[in-house]
């Protein structure tokens, strides 16, 4: 039978030497790695662009063809006012989701060194990711657009470029709930023009010429309908995930849970990072719920199990499986 490239690299993970931990590089220090955290993918980087410039159009729109025209001051004062709150926040929050770390698991951290460190008993299973060298914690994924794996990753969203993952699910909850919220608000600002326009001359109602003014707000309306419909339902599968304490890779795996649920009041609670406040709808306010530590793959044995170097060199070669994952 002919060995396809395929089956070659299938025989390489197979090997009992792509398995030893020696094999992998151990990660950078801390101190050598950048605070900020971005994904150089072009498919992303276009997508939130496009986000931008979408939210800019429809900021546009409200305000130079429906606003300012107006002859309601206070009309056009407390909408526009609350319309470009509103969308600050949406872009503040796009901000944060997409330059937050999500919970990467620190890459190339499977190494004997770290595996040592691990205290593990025998017979105990961990588990490392053949694409980025990890020892995988629980419930995390490998994201092949992030290039590493992610705690508890929900999904990988191009419209924000970056993984939905633990530490950055609540700014995409507030970027779906805002950008929802000013979709509602253009649709019904636009109904109230059109009305306006009709019945006054189309020539006083806009500063644009009436052909100019039906395009823009059909186009504001229709973009305003899609993201309205878009984000509604997003807004509503995350707030289910959390409140059920299940990923969205969860749920489509149909995987059995094997850690303790903090589903309903309590997971939107250590989402948002505490009780309920002002800072939850707040995306400039920091998570301040503890989450456990990408070191943490497996629980510390007591320390009356703790085994000698001796032992734990034994037990390495013998008793601990650390099988591949294939995502």
């Amino acid at each position: 039978m002919m060995i396809t490239p395929l089956h070659r690299f299938r025989d390489i993970e197979r090997t009992p030497e792509y398995l030893q931990p020696e094999k992998c590089v151990p990660p950078p220090s801390r101190a050598s790695l950048g605070t900020m955290w971005f994904i150089r993918d072009g498919c992303g980087i276009a997508c939130a662009v496009v986000t931008w410039m979408l939210v800019f159009y429809a900021d546009f729109v409200v305000l130079l063809v429906m606003l300012v025209p107006s002859r309601d001051y206070v009309y056009s004062v407390i909408n526009g006012t609350l319309f470009n709150t509103l969308a600050f926040l949406a872009l503040a929050s796009h901000f944060r989701a997409m330059l937050t770390d999500p919970g990467a698991v620190p890459k190339g951290n499977a190494t004997k060194e770290f595996i040592e460190s691990l205290q593990l008993k025998p017979g105990q299973v961990v588990y490392k990711c053949p694409k980025c060298c990890s020892i995988k914690p629980d419930r995390a994924h490998h994201c092949s657009v992030c290039k590493r794996c992610i705690r508890k990753m929900d999904h990988h969203c191009p419209w924000v470029n970056n993984c939905v993952g633990e530490n950055n699910q609540k700014y995409f909850v507030l970027f779906t709930m805002y950008i929802a919220l000013i979709s509602l608000h253009a649709l019904i600002m636009v109904g109230f023009h059109f009305l306006y326009c009709f019945e006054e001359d189309w020539t006083k109602c806009s500063s644009f010429s009436p052909p100019t003014t039906v395009i823009l707000l059909i186009l504001l309306c229709f973009e305003a309908l899609l993201f309205l419909i878009f984000t509604s339902v997003m807004f509503g599968t995350q707030v289910h995930s959390i409140c059920t304490d299940e990923t969205g890779i969860e749920r489509l795996k149909n995987q059995k849970p094997t850690w303790e649920k903090i589903s309903g009041w309590e997971g939107m609670k250590l989402a948002f990072g505490g009780a309920l406040s002002l800072g939850w709808f707040n995306p400039f306010s920091n998570l301040n719920c503890q989450s456990p530590a990408p070191a943490e793959a497996v629980a510390a044995a007591p320390a009356s199990e703790i085994m000698t170097q001796e032992e734990i060199e034994q037990f390495l070669a013998r008793d601990v499986a650390i099988q591949m994952l294939h995502e």
